[in-house]
């Protein structure tokens, strides 16, 4: 890994419906980068949006992870009862004064807020120097704040470990983003940063459309006393024959189907390895039996720059 760190890589998966083929992929390339380094693996559940999990699902996938011989060293971790860690960690940006309430509603952002690459957008900074009386006058209206990090007007760059360099201006190309929501849950940004850093996740590996992501966590992990981030990889995504990328709402690919239609959990494997690169062909396997020809430096220079792999 280059840091002279012990490797722990993670699974981190959100309970709000069964794996698709896309999943399958990045989790089984977090697996083989840790373990071809002699590294561990935690199982994290994401069970951080309360209204979308499902105990059927946290269930399930850690079932679907065994049949598939993902195995893990540490876990499960859960997000779900760790609001104090994040209230820690969101009252410690907000006695810095990098924090701020904004009052924008869906409908605001989207009138005013600019393209930004892949599927988000710059926030324009809005209510960052809203007078008292500005938020007074919007708490009065009903309306309650969700609260944004401050960023400043500098790049984050690190080198992907599939990516290769990477690079985004915070101000121009994010904007100030949100930590806590307004129905007050706290929002992946900040729960994600906060349970790699405690329990000690210094390797992620995860698809390339959280690639823009990435700056802002490394920043916001420096905020709060982290000493180094993780080493990202971003893999390319999987999609569909229409180019659309697969998705659980849309069952593309999922698990049940895919056991279903090549019937085993060895030949899901073989299947998903072969296309995409992991292995010459596409005969059922184990990801036991892929670590044997997993080489990550030669799989950087096969996925590097890639944006999909059709399914």
């Amino acid at each position: 890994m280059g840091s002279g760190r012990p490797v722990k890589g993670r699974f981190a998966p959100s309970p709000t419906g069964r794996m698709h083929a896309g999943n399958v992929y990045a989790a089984l390339v977090a697996w083989l980068v840790a373990k071809s380094a002699g590294g561990t693996m935690v199982l994290r559940i994401e069970d951080l949006d309360r209204e979308r999990s499902k105990p059927r699902y946290i269930d399930q996938v850690q079932r679907d992870f065994e049949a598939l011989g993902l195995t893990w060293d540490e876990g499960p971790y859960f997000q779900h009862g760790r609001d104090e860690a994040y209230r820690d960690a969101f009252h410690l940006l907000q006695e810095r004064g990098l924090v701020y309430p904004c009052y924008c509603t869906r409908a605001d952002l989207k009138a005013a807020s600019a393209p930004h690459f892949g599927e988000k957008a710059v926030y324009p900074g809005t209510c960052r120097n809203l007078s008292p009386d500005a938020r007074r006058e919007r708490e009065e209206a009903g309306r309650m704040p969700a609260w944004r990090l401050a960023v400043p007007d500098d790049a984050v760059a690190f080198d992907d470990a599939f990516q290769g360099a990477y690079a985004q201006n915070l101000a121009s190309e994010c904007g100030d983003f949100v930590v806590r929501r307004s129905d007050g849950l706290f929002a992946y940004q900040l729960a994600v940063v906060v349970d790699d850093a405690e329990q000690g996740v210094t390797s992620v590996v995860r698809g390339v459309d959280l690639l823009c992501s990435t700056p802002q966590q490394i920043h916001l992990g420096r905020l709060l006393g982290a000493a180094e981030p993780p080493r990202y990889g971003h893999v390319p995504l999987f999609v569909g024959p229409d180019g659309r990328r697969l998705s659980k709402r849309h069952k593309d690919a999922d698990l049940e189907a895919l056991l279903a239609v090549y019937g085993s959990p060895e030949a899901v494997i073989g299947r998903i390895a072969h296309k995409s690169g992991l292995a010459p062909t596409d005969e059922p396997t184990t990801p036991e039996n892929l670590l044997h020809i997993f080489d990550e430096k030669e799989y950087r220079a096969h996925v590097c720059g890639s944006i999909s792999i059709s399914w």
